[in-house]
Formats: C-alpha cells, structure tokens, sequence
C-alpha cells in the first residue's frame, strides 16, 4: 500500500472529498447491502459528487469519537499490545479504486496488524459476544485487502461498560468478494455516473420510503423493462407462497409428533409447542361504547401501499 495523503490537520470536509477518491472500508458493507443505514444509491451519489453522504450524526458517533483514544488504551492494558495511530488515508498498490483510513495499527511480534476501534449500545452486546457483526467483517477485510497484512484486532466498548475485542485473520475468499463488488461498482457505475440498480437492503427500502413519503395523483409510462420487473415480482410471489406452504406442512407434521407434550428433543434440536397467554385490545367496542374517548386517542398514519396489478 502507499500513502495518499495525511489527515493529521485535514478539516472534516476535506477529509470526505477526499473519500470521493476511491472506496473505503466504511463503504464495503453498503456495496455488499449488509449497511442497515446507507443504501448503495445514497453512495453512489455521494462517490459521484452529487450529494452528502447523509451518515448518522448522534451522540453514539459523537462519543465514539471521543472514546476512541480510551477504546486504545484499554486493550493495551488488556492485550500488552500499543496501538499506534496512521493518520492518513492509504491506497491499494494493485486497485487504485480501494483506499484506507485506519483507526490504528498494532505490531505483533513483528507482524503489522489493522486496528479498528467500536462503540455500540447495550442491545449489542450479545451480538458482539457472539463474534464480529457483519458489517465491520467486510470494513476489516477491505483494511486486511488494502495493507496486504494478514490479521485485524477489533475491539468494541458497549454500553460504555463491557469491552470486546476480536482477533480477525485474512479470508482470501471474503477479500476477493470485496475486490470484486467494489471493482464493479467503481468501474461500472461511479467512473461512468451510471445509476445502480436498486439492491433488497434495509437501507434502500428506507431511502426510497424516505426519499419519496408522498404519492402524487399523476401516471407515468414506466419504462419497457419493467415489465420484465413485472414478471420476476410475480414469480417470485409465487415460489414464496409455494415455500410458506411448505413450511407450515412440516411446522403442522412437528406439531403432531409432539401432541400435547410442550417440548420434543432430536438429536441436538430442541422443538417447542408452549401455552402463551395474551391481552388484546378490543378496538371494536370501545369504539361503539366510547366514541368520544376513542376519537380523542386516536391519531392518523400515513404511508405508500405497494401493489402490482
């Protein structure tokens, strides 16, 4: 890898224009639409110059930032390892395209390791016990493509009181994946500012939600290939009908098997049928009974229903 360009003094601004340069760590789980907050449209437009990327700006980036030098600190009293700082960003020797902007590096016994410093709320944490969540896999594998080194320690705070680090090692398979994507999305839709597709993330689901909220009373003549779109939408409706049914034939021959015995075991399989007791709301009646304190209560939503006729 070579350095590009030291942020030690770069203001904010100058240090996303220079994000426009190439593909970063941040932006390969966008790409592989595992970002549940930034669709690859809102990258692309970003990469392309025609819009801010619009990341969260909250208290848990704000402190993230400001923790970053605790989250340091502690995994050398924990590991004996010094985290040292890189400020700069750095580029790919072999693909121009990928660049890196690392939190730190750790040397090993002789070996360079990526460092990478998280925050994360207390909901997280049995997440992060688990392993490393899957966005920030893509993020240190592109760091481990981009320096060619072979390992990455991760290390989170969550909840402000339970530190978690990872060790992750080099996945050739994972990185070729990266290069790959990121190669095709660079080359085919940022270099030549050609739109990408929409991809079944989270995040383009919100944008588009977002982005277009309310419906006008207009029609449009759509283009010819949606009609091609058309044909998918409704097989695939089909296949999923087809797998629900299939689901609920062998959910229903596990019921029969276990009869009114609340829990079966198989194997290592633990198959449960539990009595649950709810409360329900009775709408309908205290609409009837209590117009005026039902009235009062309620409030109107609004959204876009969806439908292919």
């Amino acid at each position: 890898m070579k350095k590009l360009i030291s942020t030690a003094n770069m203001t904010k601004e100058a240090w996303l224009q220079w994000r426009t340069c190439g593909i970063g760590g941040s932006d390969a789980s966008i790409i592989a639409g595992v970002n549940a907050y930034t669709s690859i449209y809102q990258l692309w437009q970003f990469k392309t110059g025609q819009e801010e990327l619009k990341e969260a700006e909250n208290e848990y980036t704000h402190f993230g930032t400001i923790l970053e030098p605790v989250i340091k600190n502690e995994f050398t009293q924990r590991t004996g390892l010094k985290v040292r700082n890189r400020r700069a960003i750095y580029q790919s020797d072999e693909y121009s395209f990928m660049i890196a902007n690392l939190d730190g590096v750790v040397n090993d016994n002789g070996e360079m390791c990526v460092f990478e410093a998280k925050t994360a709320s207390a909901y997280k944490l049995e997440v992060w016990e688990k392993g490393v969540p899957l966005e920030y896999l893509y993020q240190i594998q592109h760091y481990l493509a981009v320096t060619g080194w072979k390992r990455a320690y991760i290390a989170a705070l969550i909840g402000g009181n339970h530190f978690i680090y990872h060790v992750i090692e080099r996945n050739e398979t994972m990185i070729s994946e990266i290069i790959a994507m990121e190669k095709r999305f660079w080359e085919n839709y940022v270099l030549p500012k050609i739109e990408p597709p929409m991809d079944g993330s989270e995040a383009t689901r919100e944008f588009l939600n977002e982005t277009y909220a309310q419906a006008v009373s207009t029609v449009i003549e759509l283009p010819e290939e949606t009609l091609e779109l058309c044909q998918v939408y409704d097989d695939l409706s089909r296949q999923i009908e087809a797998l629900k049914e299939q689901k609920e034939a062998v959910t229903n021959q596990m019921k029969f098997y276990l009869g009114e015995n609340e829990k079966g075991i198989v194997g290592d399989r633990e198959i449960t049928w539990k009595n649950v007791t709810t409360t329900t709301f009775d709408r309908k009646r205290l609409a009837k009974e209590h117009q005026e304190l039902y009235d009062e209560y309620c409030t109107q939503s609004q959204y876009r229903r969806f439908q292919v006729a």
